[in-house]
């Protein structure tokens, strides 16, 4: 991608919506590059007491996305078929310490790909005043989509930081 490292208007979406693209494909090409060759065993480690696999938290970048587009396109949160497939990978924890283990890295990557399809397909339908609807947020604080958004891209940041973290001890 020639144009990675800029925040630009982009083909198909408003200006404001392009910007928000831009930085979400930058953040995606970095997590991806961090998980690049990994084995199911690395994949699988835990490191730390009560920490996550590498596996976990690219299966919680997706279930993040997934929670934010039920919130943020439809104006709900996950029903329960979207809780029993994505809970665990949500919440993190024990639970996903014990379930969230012996894929490889492809099956990561195709969830990561597919779930941010999603969010593009739908993002190059909407219009700039979309991303400033305001929504209550945590502790029904205001927000609006834009932070919404913003949230994804900043947690998917943070954990590609414990994913080099953890990379230093197992490779």
């Amino acid at each position: 991608m020639d144009s990675l490292y800029l925040i630009q208007k982009k083909e198909d979406y408003c200006q404001e919506i392009g910007h928000l693209v831009s930085m979400m494909n930058y953040v995606r090409d970095r997590t991806k590059r961090t998980v690049d060759g990994l084995s199911i065993e690395q994949l699988d480690m835990v490191v730390e007491k009560d920490g996550n696999s590498i596996g976990a938290l690219l299966l919680h970048m997706a279930a993040v996305e997934v929670y934010y587009q039920a919130l943020t396109f439809e104006g709900r949160g996950l029903n329960k078929e979207e809780e029993s497939k994505w809970l665990v990978a949500l919440n993190l924890g024990e639970k996903a310490r014990k379930e969230i283990r012996g894929y490889p890295l492809s099956y990561y990557l195709s969830i990561l790909d597919d779930t941010r399809e999603h969010s593009l397909t739908t993002f190059r339908e909407l219009d700039q005043s979309w991303l400033f609807r305001e929504i209550p947020f945590w502790q029904n604080k205001p927000s609006n989509h834009y932070f919404c958004w913003f949230h994804v891209i900043e947690d998917e940041i943070r954990h590609v930081g414990q994913i080099v973290r953890q990379k230093k001890r197992i490779v």
